[in-house]
């Protein structure tokens, strides 16, 4: 019902690019989920020995020198503005300016059912722009918020049909209502790292996708995850060269 998706491969990237990307300072703010992708990219690392990256856990500004992944956690879970305030704090920090690419991410569990979802983007909206002004010598990245898998089967096939909720609808709902606004704001004008996108296509190119009151939403591939919510060793893997592109090329 929806058109495939096409994505590059690592083995697409210039050995040069991989070298460049080497040398640049990046920042990368996460909870678990973000976790499970620094776990993907070692793996990737030890397949392809021409990407070379020195990941560091850190947010000290000191240690954001030449040459350096540094990654760390962000805020708390459940209390997305916390994230947003939390990145904020580590840029002002000098982290912002000093590094080349800056990037942060929200959970899956930062957004539910009950969320107001066009306040939450709004604020992320005002407090990347005001970043961004502040800080042009770092290009900073959008990330679209991470799925959980949807129930399926028969006790889904009764729900729907007794009229009850059906498991992972509408958190998903709403994270899908959160990221189409993150594509509609940013598209063609700034990077964007569309998580939930690659985490809902499988590799030929089809899509997870549910129906709820005649419209479209996407779902985390059961496949890529152990427990509904992270990604397993397939599905960081997926999601981490896709990360690693998008690097790449910036």
């Amino acid at each position: 019902m929806e058109e495939k998706v096409s994505y590059e491969k690592l083995e697409s990237v210039a050995a040069s690019s991989w070298k460049e990307l080497s040398e640049k300072k990046l920042y990368f703010g996460h909870q678990s989920v973000g976790n499970n992708i620094i776990s993907g990219i070692r793996d990737l690392m030890n397949e392809y020995p021409q990407i070379n990256l020195n990941i560091v856990e850190t947010s000290d500004p000191a240690e954001l020198k030449f040459g350096i992944f540094a990654h760390s956690k962000v805020g708390k879970n459940m209390d997305p503005i916390s994230k947003i305030n939390g990145f904020e704090r580590y840029m002002k920090k000098s982290l912002g300016g000093n590094a080349d690419i800056a990037f942060f991410k929200f959970c899956y569990i930062d957004i539910d059912a009950r969320t107001d979802v066009k306040t939450l983007f709004e604020t992320y909206r005002v407090n990347m722009h005001a970043l961004k002004r502040k800080f042009s010598k770092t290009k900073f990245i959008h990330v679209t918020i991470p799925l959980k898998v949807v129930q399926r089967g028969p006790r889904a096939w009764v729900k729907r049909l007794i009229g009850r909720p059906i498991g992972g609808y509408g958190g998903n709902i709403k994270r899908n209502l959160f990221n189409d606004l993150v594509r509609e704001e940013y598209d063609k004008k700034e990077p964007i790292f569309d998580l939930a996108m690659i985490e809902s296509t499988y590799p030929d190119g089809k899509r997870m996708l549910f129906k709820h009151k005649g419209k479209l939403y996407s779902s985390l591939i059961p496949e890529y995850t152990h427990d509904g919510r992270h990604l397993d060793e397939k599905g960081r893997k997926v999601v981490a060269e896709q990360l690693l592109i998008l690097l790449a090329n910036i």
